[in-house]
This record gives structure tokens, sequence and C-alpha cells, in this order.
């Protein structure tokens, strides 16, 4: 059964950090792109880092740039978001996402093009 877990959401104040972390079971990930995704409440779900299967592209929305890494280890099936200078409209639902991509420096953040999904973890960012 493919399977994908979130891990380390939580409550941070304004400024803080967090690190998500995204685990397969199941399946190897070295073939799929992932994507972090999140969902805020009344607002669209929207892509917000998203790496290649290598590894070697990312892509981040522009109002996480320079707060947000996503990098992946391979050997340990999971994924990672590091979120540092938190603010509060980074609070919402984080999801995580598999595309198979084969193996490939190929990024898309779109979450319609995914395949596989896990079923969130809450982040809110609040004093």
């Amino acid at each position: 059964q493919l399977q994908l877990v979130e891990f380390g959401g939580g409550l941070v104040q304004p400024g803080g950090s967090l690190r998500l972390s995204c685990a397969a079971s199941g399946f190897t990930l070295d073939y799929y792109a992932i994507g972090w995704f999140r969902q805020a409440p009344g607002k669209e779900r929207e892509g917000v880092s998203c790496i290649s299967s290598r590894g070697g592209s990312t892509f981040s929305v522009d109002s996480v740039k320079g707060r947000f890494t996503i990098s992946r280890d391979n050997a340990k099936n999971t994924v990672y978001l590091q979120m540092n200078s938190l603010k509060p409209e980074d609070t919402g639902v984080y999801y995580c996402a598999a595309k198979f991509a084969g193996l490939s420096d190929y990024v898309i953040c779109k979450g319609d093009e995914y395949d596989y999904w896990g079923q969130g973890t809450q982040v809110t960012v609040s004093s």
C-alpha cells in the first residue's frame, strides 16, 4: 500500500521555525517528484515548495522564498520542509504529495499533477 505520512506540524510563534517531514511507505521516493502544498481556511490549496526526483531542481512560491527550504533524503525515503521566520499567513494544513517522474530534474508544483497525497499536518503560527 502506497502511503505518505507528514510529521512535524504544530503551534509556533511568529518568527519561529518548524521542520516538516514526509515519509513514504510501500514505495521508494527515488523516482518521484515531491511537493509540499498548503491550504488555509477559506483559501485554495497552493503549492509551497517542490523538488525534482533527482533533487537537482526546486521551486518555491514567492511568499516563502528565503524562508522555506525543501530537501530530500532518498536513503531515508523522506522529504523535508524547513520553515523559518514563520508568519501568521503561513498557517494552514500542509500536505506532501508525490508525482512519478522517473529520474529527472523536472519540477512542477501544481497539485493536479500529483498522484499520491498524505493526510496533512496542521501548522499554526500565532502569538
